[in-house]
């Protein structure tokens, strides 16, 4: 009895299946993917400005940047508990009250344009202004950021 035979037919099936395997993982890959990738740059990195209010006046630095998100961190030394409240003419925001001697803060995403920074609603602290400029550039090849 011979056995050539069936260890051929056995080598080419395995040839067979090995084929057409790769023919199968080529056509996957390539299905997998968009021929439109987009590389849309990341957003700029936000910016922290510090925000003092106390009995007479608010005062915010910096007072000039580019638009973007920012990150308010206040300071309430008045005696009153406050807002921080962001008016302009194509945005408004306000923190939640902020209790005497506590900090704060208030996150807004702010377009281009002329703000004014107040303590909230009766408060009698002059207010302060701030501009925000084009938006600042892009984040995109700064490392170690979230």
């Amino acid at each position: 009895m011979s056995t050539r035979g069936a260890g051929r037919a056995s080598g080419r099936g395995r040839q067979a299946t090995l084929a057409a395997l790769g023919v199968l993982a080529a056509v996957s890959l390539a299905a997998c993917g968009s021929k439109d990738f987009p590389n849309d740059p990341r957003s700029p990195e936000p910016i922290d400005v510090s925000a003092k209010v106390d009995s007479q006046k608010v005062q915010v630095s910096p007072t000039k940047f580019g638009a973007g998100l920012v990150t308010f961190t206040v300071a309430n030394l008045s005696d009153s508990p406050i807002r921080l409240e962001v008016n302009g003419t194509r945005k408004k925001a306000s923190s939640r009250p902020i209790q005497p001697g506590m900090p704060g803060g208030l996150q807004v995403q702010l377009p281009q344009g002329d703000y004014q920074v107040t303590a909230g609603p009766g408060a009698r602290a002059r207010p302060a202004s701030i501009t925000v400029g084009a938006e600042r550039k892009s984040s995109q090849n700064k490392l170690l950021l979230p």
